[in-house]
């Protein structure tokens, strides 16, 4: 798989000349080598990764990030699950794609939200299978064993028809007290609309009972993600519009529970199962709109805690094939009172300190 390079301002190694003098090869004189930069700023990744998923590999200790397919316009075409990688969660590079050929039980689609984790030693990629207005889209899953790929398709996890939700995409996956689960859904107005759970078999490839679903939030969330600490299960999910250029409204909420099942709560004690209720997290600016479909939360080495998300730039909001350019984000995430915060609950846009990462 032939890889090219992200060239960014901090990915570069300058070199400085202490001397105007010659080496006996008469060879100028080789200067020290700076350190990398200590400082990043957004974003750390473009022209896009929407709804990205991050996983750390933990033999090279590198971090690998995957995407919805999308054309980047680069004359590749679309991407069947785009792949990058980094060592310290700033600088990224292009591996390739997950998948070689594209999945076969639908007839028609994009691969979209893919979640990537470590299960039983192998990789695990649970992705969505639906394209705009689909009325029937499922969650499928592949495996591999490396991080970078190819992945090999399993096949459907189940349809939205056969489980019973509407819009059944975003899969989210969550190991719990030894049994494995995966969580998704999206937007509607219907009233079996909503963010569900189901158990998953053991090796995580199959649903071995779709009626035994439960349900966490109401049917105005998705792009779940459910996060443990210290006692209690952190839902995060996004509301809004997330792909009409500048014009998207995408943001993140939070709520949290006891129980893995519910109910979440959010700040005023209120259950997210009903429309309209969470406690906002991270929201738009003057820089960048509508950032959401946050990974799963990366700790640092030095143990902080860091949230990466897709965020559209409002001075270049769509990709020359007319989709909205949805750039990889990244911003400290601190607790406060058993809540997360980021900073004035919106995408930085100055000079941030990196990630401390020692391998």
């Amino acid at each position: 798989m032939q890889t090219t390079k992200k060239i960014t301002p901090f990915s570069l190694l300058f070199l400085i000349c202490i001397s105007c003098g010659k080496t006996s090869s008469g060879q100028p004189e080789p200067g020290p080598e700076l350190p990398l930069p200590k400082t990043y700023r957004n974003p750390v990744f473009e022209p896009v990764l929407a709804d990205p998923s991050v996983v750390r590999d933990p033999n090279s200790g590198m971090f690998y990030a995957y995407g919805t397919e999308d054309d980047w316009g680069d004359g590749h075409g679309g991407r069947l699950v785009p792949v990058i990688r980094s060592s310290d969660l700033v600088n990224w590079e292009v591996v390739g794609q997950a998948f070689n050929t594209k999945p076969s039980w639908k007839q028609q689609g994009g691969i979209w939200a893919p979640d990537v984790v470590l299960v039983n030693g192998q990789y695990n990629l649970y992705y969505a299978y639906s394209t705009w207005g689909d009325s029937d889209p499922g969650i499928g899953v592949a495996t591999s064993s490396r991080p970078e790929g190819p992945f090999t398709d399993h096949g459907k996890l189940f349809l939205s028809n056969e489980i019973g939700v509407p819009n059944s995409i975003d899969p989210f996956y969550l190991e719990d007290h030894g049994k494995k689960y995966v969580f998704w859904g999206s937007f509607s107005n219907l009233s079996n609309q909503g963010t569900y759970g189901v158990a998953l078999s053991d090796d995580g490839l199959r649903v071995p009972d779709l009626s035994t679903k439960f349900k966490v939030a109401a049917g105005d969330y998705e792009a779940v993600m459910i996060h443990q600490r210290e006692g209690y299960y952190y839902f995060f999910g996004s509301k809004g519009s997330c792909c009409e250029g500048v014009t998207s409204t995408y943001h993140v909420l939070v709520a949290r529970s006891k129980q893995l099942e519910g109910p979440y709560l959010d700040k005023n004690g209120e259950d997210i199962q009903q429309r309209g209720k969470g406690t906002l997290l991270l929201q738009g600016n003057e820089s960048f709109v509508g950032p959401g479909h946050n990974a799963r939360i990366i700790t640092d080495d030095a143990g902080s805690d860091w949230f990466l998300y897709h965020a559209i730039d409002k001075k270049q909001g769509k990709l020359p094939s007319g989709a909205s350019r949805r750039v990889l984000m990244l911003d400290p995430l601190t607790w406060k009172d058993g809540w997360p915060v980021i900073d004035r609950e919106t995408p930085s846009i100055t000079e941030q300190p990196i990630p401390a990462i020692t391998r």
